[in-house]
């Protein structure tokens, strides 16, 4: 099997292109930078998100990419064209909005169908390509209804569905499934997933909810002050944070301010509890799952000062004398529960104790 490769516009060396390519781009409003010299690659074909929480530049470079606003400086290639001087309308993109935006005077089927009527595609041809798409969300037997008579989440899928029939290299979702109740939610998210799986189109995602990044993405960009603090798979952003900002946002975690030699750290107070490696001042960071109550050698001392019982587990906040705010262990087994006040001590492996250097 033979493999073509293409020649990058401004280099001599060869690779395959990237589905989405920014580099070094700026965007500023007046003084104030949105984003800064930001350099990102989105693979051809994959489920990438932009997560962060508001502010952080990830609804810009959204923009960006689909032209609703310009750079200040830099470029934006899709598919080894750049893209970045067409308007809108003439770049390979489509985009879906948390608010569905669909036409209340037209049928689901003509809403779907709007696209491809602007672009003046005859009938025969939209037709089947408009039942195609209405099967890929689900909605095949929905063509003839009005969207007053559909729920949110069918309105959500209309939506998708009138932005794949037009067949984009990419397909941008802001924040689509932001106005839906939690159940909802995480049930698009599984549907959304697939669709990607089945159409195989670009998917570039933007959401400020960390477990919809997690569940969706085959990678995920945390945006911090309109920079990427850490780029990644969702277990490799999870289990290795590089930034305290990202194992903050990301998931629950314990910090500790610690001197680190080797696989041990020394904490506040003295104790000596273990680590993944490093030296120095730093902070350590360790999940709240990974924690274990049972004593061991470097087992940490504190006392229960609240237990929340959150179905599938059991939050117990623990007071130590190391660290400022309680320490939080995730407790699987409800039926070792301890009480509060009652003492415990707390202990995890080496490789879970992970070691944020100062700075990062």
């Amino acid at each position: 099997m033979t493999t073509t490769v293409l020649v990058h516009p401004d280099t001599n060396s060869t690779r395959p292109p990237a589905g989405i390519e920014l580099r070094r781009v700026v965007k500023r409003y007046g003084s104030q930078p949105a984003l800064r010299a930001l350099d990102l690659e989105i693979r051809d074909g994959e489920f990438f998100c932009l997560l962060g929480p508001s502010g952080c530049g990830k609804t810009t470079t959204l923009n960006l990419i689909g032209g609703f606003v310009a750079p200040t400086e830099g470029e934006i290639w899709i598919r080894s064209r750049r893209i970045d001087t067409l308007p809108p309308h003439k770049r390979p993109v489509n985009t879906v909005f948390q608010s569905y935006a669909l036409f209340p005077h037209m049928s689901v089927r003509e809403n779907v169908r709007f696209g491809l009527k602007m672009d003046r595609v005859s009938r025969s041809e939209s037709t089947p390509r408009v039942e195609e798409a209405l099967r890929l969300v689900g909605l095949e037997d929905f063509g003839d209804r009005m969207p007053a008579q559909l729920s949110g989440g069918q309105q959500q899928r209309v939506a998708v569905a009138r932005a794949l029939v037009k067949r984009p290299a990419v397909l941008l979702l802001d924040e689509p499934l932001g106005a839906l109740d939690l159940k909802l939610r995480q049930r698009l998210q599984i549907e959304l997933a697939q669709i990607h799986r089945d159409v195989g189109t670009t998917f570039v995602y933007v959401t400020h909810d960390q477990e919809e990044a997690m569940s969706m993405a085959d990678r995920i960009a945390v945006m911090n002050d309109g920079r990427i603090e850490q780029l990644g798979t969702p277990e490799e952003i999870y289990r290795r944070p590089t930034s305290r900002f990202v194992a903050d946002f990301i998931g629950d975690s314990n910090f500790f301010d610690a001197t680190v030699a080797s696989d041990v750290a020394e904490l506040a107070d003295g104790s000596r509890v273990p680590c993944a490696g490093g030296s120095g001042a730093a902070t350590l960071m360790v999940r709240p799952e990974s924690i274990r109550l049972a004593g061991s050698e470097g087992a940490l001392a504190g006392r229960v000062v609240q237990t929340s019982f959150l179905g599938s587990y059991v939050r117990v906040a623990v007071e130590t004398a190391c660290a400022e705010a309680p320490v939080i262990v995730a407790l699987h087994d409800a039926t070792s529960v301890p009480s509060i006040g009652e003492p415990v001590e707390l202990s995890w492996a080496a490789g879970d104790g992970i070691v944020l250097e100062p700075g990062t």
